[in-house]
């Protein structure tokens, strides 16, 4: 499902303007980032979970040359899906 067709689907559940629902979608994504980039966990109880691991720096390799490169530190989002989820995708 692509960002546009969640905003329609909002749109016709809610009697909402897609222009409403793109607003509000933004604003919760814009949350959403703003606690992973805190370092918080995201629990939505019967859909997962969302978080972000943390990577040191390491050695690297690039694959069209083979020379060794300095991988800078980062932070990486994961989904943990929860157990109730993972049971209505494979009744």
């Amino acid at each position: 499902m692509k960002r546009s067709e969640l905003e329609k689907e909002l749109a016709q559940e809610f009697n909402l303007q897609p222009s409403q629902c793109e607003h509000i979608l933004d604003t919760i994504i814009d949350y959403m980032t703003e606690v992973l980039k805190s370092g918080d966990r995201i629990e939505i109880r019967g859909f997962g979970s969302f978080f972000t691991k943390h990577y040191k720096s390491y050695n690297g390799r690039n694959p069209r040359t083979g020379e060794t490169v300095q991988v800078s530190p980062k932070k990486l989002p994961h989904f943990r899906a929860s157990k109730e989820l993972l049971a209505r995708l494979n009744k």
